[in-house]
């Protein structure tokens, strides 16, 4: 496999607030604690704060998902163990429960996060690091997991079913199973066997990552929740959160950057059964939207304390909750989480919780043997393919350019033979002068007839050369965006059974370079 990295900015394909950030321009330097290098995580681990009984709620909490899971691989088990130790840490991605993993990103975030607690272990041997997957069970936008792309087709779940999406049932997943081209195990026997859609995650996580010792964890929790309470009291009575979001949000714009998300006054949802709703503030009372659910403050500060569970975090809070119930380092997102998280460091400081360090996740570009082959036909570097197509169509127009198609030596050739033969007919029998100027004239339709269709036949095969570009620009570049962005891990795994341990082997998750892997 050769690779092949480059920087984030040269692919033209990320934010100016995520280039900024790896550039660690000053403008957003009061926006983050400290910036992802090895030396930073020895104060970073200082400034943690995690204590013992926060430890073993954790380490129940994970027992328990884990009875899902029929034979724990040894390593994640050793993982859930070490939790339990106070020189234990872990290095935290999080995701939506994407069906079949959704687009390839989900894929590389885990990676990026497996591939810091290696480095991290190897610096710092006193220590344990153990890397996270959160996954995103309370999310209720179905409509964004329902779907995955695999060899150019989509395919869709579709269910009824509406609430926090971890809940749901696998009911109708084993119909989507049938409509794929051929068996994948890991899915097959996830979807088949595990009865709400958190547990399906789960199964397939594990099976695909559990030898590098993922651990897997899902925040509607009971016993996790209780660690978010007292942030739930502030922000049914001050609206702590939304004040302090606003705060950085107008910060951020003043210093020339978009905010990600928004807030809202209260960033909570009111989760139940099948319910998942926001919770609003309206004429002194606590309601909750679209039902008639109805609270006063002591109500819901009573429904707070007895069920936690109850209360679900947004985008706003959630990664506030994330690090309450983890002894985390390390948050590991896409450019946009990255950037939605600059928002966020006023209200840590206000509860009193370590801001984690933030990572741009790895990403990258697979270039199969089959379109490493048409790019080098082509003769394209893969670093140039990151060029749009019409660039790259004047850059080969350029390297095949040709002199006209003119045959007007030739046609001077024929006038001269035929001026031969012209003499000496007229010497034998100038009646047939006529018959040779005819048959010159013929010959010249001729010539001009061929040049034409040399000069077309030469243009078409210009024309299958920008076909072929065009091709290759879909494959590489699906619908003009990523490759992480659109195709699923099948797509490629599928063909190479190495793929997962192709990334692990070239992912470096601390040089924050775009990474291209060539297939040889």
């Amino acid at each position: 496999m050769k690779v092949i990295r480059m920087d984030y900015a040269a692919t033209g394909a990320f934010s100016k607030t995520v280039t900024d950030y790896l550039c660690q321009s000053e403008k957003l330097l009061p926006f983050f604690n400290r910036f992802p290098t090895l030396d930073a995580f020895e104060e970073q681990i200082k400034e943690k704060k995690f204590s013992k009984e926060q430890r073993q709620a954790l380490h129940q909490a994970l027992q328990q998902q884990y009875t899902s899971i029929s034979g724990i691989h040894s390593k994640v088990q050793q993982n859930i163990d070490l939790l339990q130790q106070p020189n234990t840490y872990t290095v935290t991605t999080g995701h939506q429960l994407n069906i079949f993993t959704g687009p390839l990103y989900f894929i590389y975030k885990i990676i990026t996060a497996i591939n810091t607690c290696k480095q991290l272990q190897q610096r710092y041997p006193d220590y344990n690091f153990v890397p996270v997957y959160w996954m995103a069970t309370e999310d209720h936008d179905f409509a964004e997991i329902n779907h995955f792309n695999l060899f150019g087709k989509g395919y869709k779940w579709e269910t009824t079913q509406k609430g926090a999406v971890g809940r749901f049932s696998t009911e109708g997943l084993d119909k989507l199973l049938e409509e794929l081209p051929e068996t994948y195990p890991v899915f097959d026997e996830a979807y088949r066997n595990s009865k709400t859609l958190a547990d399906a995650t789960r199964a397939i996580t594990h099976a695909l990552f559990g030898e590098y010792g993922l651990v897997s964890i899902d925040g509607d929790d009971a016993q996790l929740k209780a660690a978010l309470t007292p942030v739930v009291e502030k922000e049914l009575t001050e609206q702590l959160s939304n004040k302090l979001v606003e705060e950085a949000n107008a910060q951020l714009e003043n210093t020339g950057y978009k905010p990600q998300v928004y807030s809202r006054e209260i960033n909570l949802f009111y989760l139940k059964d099948s319910l998942r709703e926001r919770i609003v503030q309206e004429d002194g009372k606590y309601k909750v939207l679209n039902t008639d659910l109805s609270y006063t403050l002591e109500e819901m500060l009573q429904e707070a304390n007895q069920h936690p569970e109850r209360f679900s975090p947004n985008v706003i809070l959630r990664p506030l909750y994330e690090e309450l119930v983890l002894p985390n380092l390390a948050y590991i997102g896409g450019g946009a989480e990255v950037a939605y998280w600059f928002q966020l460091k006023k209200l840590f400081e206000a509860c009193n919780v370590a801001f984690p360090i933030l990572m741009l996740r790895n990403s990258a570009l697979y270039i199969t043997r089959g379109n490493a082959s048409r790019m080098h036909k082509l003769g394209l570097k893969p670093e140039e393919t990151f060029q749009s197509y019409l660039d790259l169509k004047k850059h080969l127009s350029s390297q095949i350019h040709e002199e006209e198609i003119n045959l007007e030596a030739q046609r001077k050739a024929v006038a001269a033979a035929f001026a031969e033969v012209e003499e000496l007919a007229q010497t034998i029998d100038p009646t047939l002068v006529r018959a040779v100027a005819a048959e010159e004239q013929k010959a010249n339709n001729a010539l001009q007839m061929l040049e034409k269709k040399i000069s077309k036949a030469r243009d078409a095969k210009h024309e299958q050369t920008f076909k072929q570009l065009e091709n290759l620009k879909e494959k590489l570049f699906p619908n003009g965006s990523l490759q992480e962005r659109h195709d699923n891990l099948l797509t490629y795994q599928t063909n190479n059974p190495d793929f997962i341990p192709a990334l692990v082997e070239a992912f470096d998750p601390l040089e924050f370079k775009f990474t291209i892997l060539e297939e040889e």
